[in-house]
């Protein structure tokens, strides 16, 4: 671990010695389980970071490391947003899921985070694991939206298929279409009723509180990516680091660039990208932006001359952007 942050840090220093890099506006330590690493370690890779005073720093964290150790270092430090990865309030759901139940996890992240002083944090739900009940869902939504200071950001998500991972192979345990889509339904009447609004597709949040850094994803913005498997753009290119940890640390030793690939968008890919991912929030498109609108009836609506996807759209929105004009791509 030391290792690989060593690595981080010195490809930071030489990015910002060869480009000199611009203060971050968000700073986003994610990707898997970065709580894992000794505090201090994490730490001096963000101390790294070229970044403001109101810069947006969040840590992906697991229940497990929501404790003082961990937090109190991380907002000395600067980390100003945490983000749990929950996924369920019951351990025959976790079981399924593949995951570690800790005991009481709800409530000893909501202590470990309110006596650290965050008041910006994320909780991250899964839905459509192996055993889980409409109800099962349903209970996990309220127990987070009971807690006497709820998290101000809600991520859900379905539980989706990757290839060639063990859930791929376990066809038993793959989830069923329309059973996730009665729980996104049921997720967003409830989290709407508690005043939180989507922010998008799987993302819900209390007014003011959004993650700066997944807006500047959803909006083409420009971000570097450290560390392996990490994918930066920059005006329309994009490129990404090698996959696993050895490799990238290699690389890095060797001073050698452990990029793995890259592309450089079309103006008419950006184009499209900019309309699909606007699509998947409530800014919408232009409503002439979509060819044969009359037949997706249900699943968007026209606001202020924009097509905004409804809740039913939000479920089939890979095939409301398959309808974006070509005549709206320049």
């Amino acid at each position: 671990m030391e290792r690989y942050a060593d690595a981080c840090v010195t490809d930071l220093q030489r990015w910002d010695a060869a480009e000199g890099l611009p203060l971050a506006t968000s700073i986003f330590f994610g990707g898997g389980t970065p709580s894992r690493l000794a505090p201090a370690t994490l730490c001096r890779i963000l101390a790294a970071v070229p970044r403001g005073e109101d810069t947006e720093v969040t840590v992906e964290c697991n229940p497990e490391d929501a404790d003082a150790a961990h937090l109190g270092p991380y907002r000395t430090a600067g980390v100003n947003r945490v983000s749990f990865g929950l996924q369920s309030t019951h351990a025959h759901v976790l079981e399924g899921l593949g995951r570690r139940d800790v005991p009481d996890a709800l409530q000893r992240i909501a202590a470990a985070v309110e006596a650290a002083g965050f008041s910006r944090w994320n909780l991250d739900l899964i839905f459509g694991g192996a055993g889980e009940t409409d109800a099962d869902w349903r209970a996990t939504l309220h127990a987070v939206l009971s807690l006497p200071h709820p998290p101000p950001h809600i991520s859900a998500y379905a539980l989706t298929v990757e290839p060639g991972t063990p859930l791929a192979r376990a066809r038993d345990r793959h989830p069923d279409d329309d059973t996730l889509a009665r729980r996104y339904e049921q997720a967003d009447a409830i989290l709407t009723g508690a005043g939180y609004r989507w922010e998008e597709i799987s993302n819900w949040s209390l007014p003011g509180h959004g993650c700066r850094h997944n807006q500047l994803y959803w909006e083409q913005g420009d971000y570097l990516g450290v560390g392996s498997a990490a994918h930066s753009h920059l005006d329309g290119v994009r490129w990404w680091n090698v996959r696993t940890p050895e490799r990238y640390v290699d690389a890095v030793a060797a001073a050698r660039p452990p990029e793995a690939g890259r592309e450089v968008l079309s103006p008419a890919q950006r184009e499209f990208e900019r309309l699909s991912l606007a699509l998947r929030t409530p800014r919408g498109v232009p409503w002439g932006s979509l060819d044969r609108v009359d037949e997706l009836e249900g699943l968007v609506e026209r606001r202020a001359g924009r097509a905004v996807l409804t809740v039913r759209g939000r479920l089939m929105a890979n095939e409301v952007t398959t309808r974006i004009a070509s005549g709206s791509l320049h």
